[in-house]
Parts: C-alpha cells; sequence; structure tokens
C-alpha cells in the first residue's frame, strides 16, 4: 500500500457485508482471484503492480455499501461490454450499456455489486 506524489489514489476499499459472498462476485465478475488477507479486517486485494493503484474488499465496522458515496473505476477487461456480461452472471445489476467518452479516454460502464456499491468500469477500446 505504498503512495506515490504524482497519484492522486494510493489505496481504494469497497466495503461488504457478506465478506465472502462478495469476493466471489468480484472474481467471477473481473475474472480474477483475489488475495486474501486479514489486516485487522478480512481484505480480498485485487491484483496489481507497483506503480499501479490497489485496493479490496473489505469487511469492515466502520464501512457500509452505499450507491451514492465514492465512485471507484475497475479496469474491464477485455472490454466494458465483456465485463457488465460477466457481472450480470455474478448476481450484479448493471446500470445501462457501455458509454464511449470523448477524446479516445475510452469505455466506461456502471453496475451495482451484490452488496450494494455502485462500481465504474473503464476500458481503452469496446470492439
Amino acid at each position: 500500500m505504498s503512495a506515490q506524489l504524482n497519484r492522486a489514489i494510493a489505496w481504494f476499499e469497497i466495503p461488504s457485508v457478506d465478506f465472502d459472498r462478495a469476493v466471489r462476485f468480484y472474481e467471477a465478475a473481473l475474472d480474477t482471484q483475489l488475495r486474501r488477507e486479514d489486516f485487522g479486517m478480512p481484505m480480498a486485494i485485487f491484483g496489481y503492480d507497483e506503480p499501479s493503484t490497489g485496493g479490496s474488499i473489505v469487511k469492515s465496522s466502520t464501512l457500509e455499501p452505499s450507491a451514492t458515496g465514492t465512485l471507484v473505476y475497475l479496469n474491464a477487461r477485455p472490454t466494458v461490454d465483456a465485463t457488465l456480461d460477466r457481472v450480470k452472471r455474478a448476481g450484479g445489476k448493471v446500470e445501462g450499456p457501455a458509454v464511449q467518452l470523448p477524446n479516445d479516454i475510452g469505455w466506461i460502464g456502471f453496475f451495482t455489486d451484490t452488496e450494494g456499491n455502485r462500481i465504474g468500469l473503464h476500458s481503452k477500446t469496446n470492439g
């Protein structure tokens, strides 16, 4: 969990009500394996390489899932559409189709996870 001064985000945590359900959801939706750790609270860490920003799913008595709080955008691989399809199959709720951003920024999409968090997706291409 190191931070560099040139990064706006050093780390993120997505809260869960049912930690095991949330981990299964994100592993299926993002087609990845999360690394489970315990740092005084259960965490499932998304794979990342330094200096990229990392984050995790957490079970914490001080954090609550929210559809109206901070919005985190996760990398969608290989595309936003492919990830949204996996989100549906994993039990999440997709919020409309992928949207192309101007200026070659890429594509975004949104979903609500099994815990009630609203999450964004981003990929450079979508086709």
